[in-house]
């Protein structure tokens, strides 16, 4: 049993051209794998939305946030040695690593789960200070105690790590700082605390001992986290041989909290799977799938900006069913329903 999900007919929900741009220098190259949350009776979306300025031959442009927080356009001759700018994601210039694009987090809500609209009174969440320079990207949203925690990927040249704002109505934030340093990313804060604690599931990175695993910590208070335990690997030969990251907040059921996560393989293709933790101590892994639940099948998750991806970073879940939103192909939004029950039969000890 590879592929498990239920997708929308109505997929892609959500495309470049479905949204203005930030500013008239600016147009969006791709609609990646929002965070998902419910609020005020509607089912909402924080997209992370990735903007660059149209190309033209010979050079390569890409923008960045200055110090003083407005966009600055940096241009770079495609001719020029110290350019490397063979990912369409990544260049390298003089050894440092820029993104071609520059994300923001966009909210858009909708009635029936399907058709999605940019709301009045809500504005987009960007990147703030050096840390948040090259954007603010795959946001996760976790609603515990009347508080809607956002955890963040900041990109900047210093490195990428995970920053926190919290709000309760969506319209005011405050700000947390840099909960995890880099490298690291995939922060999905639980929604409940346990033993009077908050948990959480992260990936530090290595590029050399070790790998991109799943980690989880523990905080007071959901801003300082510590007692970091390796969580879950990467296994050889199979879909999630070369990195592995948490999607969305774990979800709690009677046999244990269950997370769906993203694995890539050496070739940069992207799937979903499943794994169980303890109710009670959650560094505890039950079981894994070891196949995976979603695999990149559809036209629009083959071929896009980034192809062969399903990402998710969030969900619904009402009962035993899971409606989840996903990221196709790093170009397009979309969803697909699971069940609970059969994700966890799919599950091996």
């Amino acid at each position: 049993m590879s592929d498990i999900a239920r997708r929308f007919p109505e997929n892609p929900l959500l495309m470049p051209k479905d949204l203005q741009a930030s500013s008239e220098e600016l147009q969006i190259i791709s609609l990646l794998n929002p965070g998902v949350f419910v609020f005020e009776g509607k089912t909402w979306l924080l997209v992370r939305v990735a903007e660059s300025i149209a190309q033209k031959e010979g050079v390569i442009f890409f923008p960045v946030v200055n110090a003083l927080g407005k966009i600055e356009i940096i241009e770079i001759p495609l001719n020029d040695p110290d350019l490397v700018a063979s990912d369409p994601r990544v260049i390298q210039y003089k050894g440092l690593d820029y993104l071609t694009t520059l994300s923001h987090l966009r909210l858009l809500c909708s009635d029936d789960g399907v058709h999605f609209y940019t709301p009045e009174g809500f504005n987009s969440l960007v990147g703030s200070g050096i840390l948040e320079q090259f954007g603010i990207e795959d946001a996760r949203v976790s609603y515990l105690e009347d508080t809607f925690y956002i955890t963040y990927t900041a990109v900047s040249s210093n490195g990428v790590g995970v920053g926190l704002r919290t709000t309760k109505d969506w319209k005011n934030f405050e700000t947390k700082g840099m909960i995890f340093p880099p490298h690291n990313k995939d922060v999905a804060i639980f929604e409940e605390k346990i033993n009077g604690k908050f948990y959480a599931l992260h990936r530090p990175s290595s590029p050399q001992i070790g790998g991109n695993y799943i980690w989880l910590a523990e905080s007071p208070d959901g801003v300082h986290w510590g007692n970091h335990q390796f969580l879950l690997g990467t296994r050889m030969g199979l879909w999630d041989s070369a990195r592995v990251g948490a999607g969305a907040a774990p979800i709690k059921t009677d046999k244990g909290w269950l997370e769906i996560y993203h694995g890539a393989n050496a070739e940069h293709q992207y799937c979903l799977g499943a794994f169980l933790m303890d109710l009670d101590d959650p560094s505890k892994v039950i079981a894994r799938t070891t196949e995976p639940i979603m695999s990149p099948l559809e036209n629009y998750e083959l071929s896009g900006f980034f192809g062969y991806v399903v990402f998710t970073n969030g969900h619904v879940v009402e009962g035993d069913k899971i409606t989840m939103y996903y990221g196709a192909a790093d170009e397009f939004v979309c969803g697909a329903h699971f069940s609970i029950n059969e994700i966890l039969a799919a599950l091996e000890i």
